[in-house]
């Protein structure tokens, strides 16, 4: 099977072991992973501060670039949910309209492309220790994912997996929210980590970086033992 990686911004500058731990997953799993080196940004940034015609611009560079019938990966749900639900808005009535929905179907977040399209719950990954597992608001209401991480993280082994309370609120990064409305952005991470930490767990793990570098920081200031991974991260360890 072929696949296109689309590696978010935040992903390429912050976190780029993240994104090779993702190939070293898919790879494992029989495909062949590929890398377009000249891709950039879906455009949701633009997007979500109100410059249609800017992030139209790098939406229309990100279809030229993803052209194909590959299957396209990434290891964010936010992006994903971005292509998926918004780029018809950006694209209505317009010449790539059926090209638009070509892309749509094809692009999945990485932990939905596994247990939707490869069928696979159990990658061979181990963790030894306690988690538990941040909703990420484009994760749960733009792609609908939920149980699927939750699968692959209970196949871990070694890893015991415990839900904190109110696991489906935001924890208030929303991009340029966590700038805009800064105090209650903090306020919100307040009470996801302090709900993850009355868990007792050691790892706090998402589908979405951004959401953890929100929460890191949080994390860091107040010195708590907990350590943020994306799903990419726990599924490549200990093989």
């Amino acid at each position: 099977m072929n696949i296109q990686l689309f590696i978010p911004c935040f992903v390429d500058q912050l976190y780029p072991q993240t994104a090779f731990n993702m190939i070293k997953v898919l790879e494992k799993l029989g495909c062949t992973v590929n890398y377009n080196t000249n891709q950039t940004c879906c455009g949701q940034p633009a997007f979500n501060s109100g410059f249609q015609d800017e992030a139209r611009a790098v939406a229309s560079k990100f279809i030229k670039d993803f052209a194909g019938t590959d299957y396209i990966v990434a290891p964010s749900a936010s992006c994903t949910g971005f292509v998926r639900n918004y780029y018809n808005t950006l694209f209505d009535n317009s010449s790539v309209h059926n090209e638009v929905k070509s892309l749509q179907k094809r692009m999945y977040e990485f932990t939905e492309f596994l247990t939707d399209v490869l069928k696979v719950e159990d990658v061979g990954a181990s963790l030894e220790g306690k988690a538990t597992y941040h909703n990420s608001c484009a994760a749960l209401r733009e792609c609908k994912i939920k149980e699927g991480p939750r699968k692959l993280l209970k196949h871990v082994r070694g890893l015991e997996l415990v839900e904190m309370n109110d696991n489906e609120t935001c924890c208030g990064f929303g991009g340029t929210f966590a700038v805009k409305y800064e105090t209650i952005s903090v306020a919100m991470a307040d009470q996801k980590v302090n709900n993850a930490v009355a868990t007792g767990a050691q790892y706090l793990i998402s589908t979405d970086l951004s959401c953890l570098m929100h929460l890191d920081g949080y994390i860091k200031k107040k010195g708590y033992n907990l350590r943020t991974l994306h799903m990419a991260d726990v599924l490549a360890n200990g093989w």
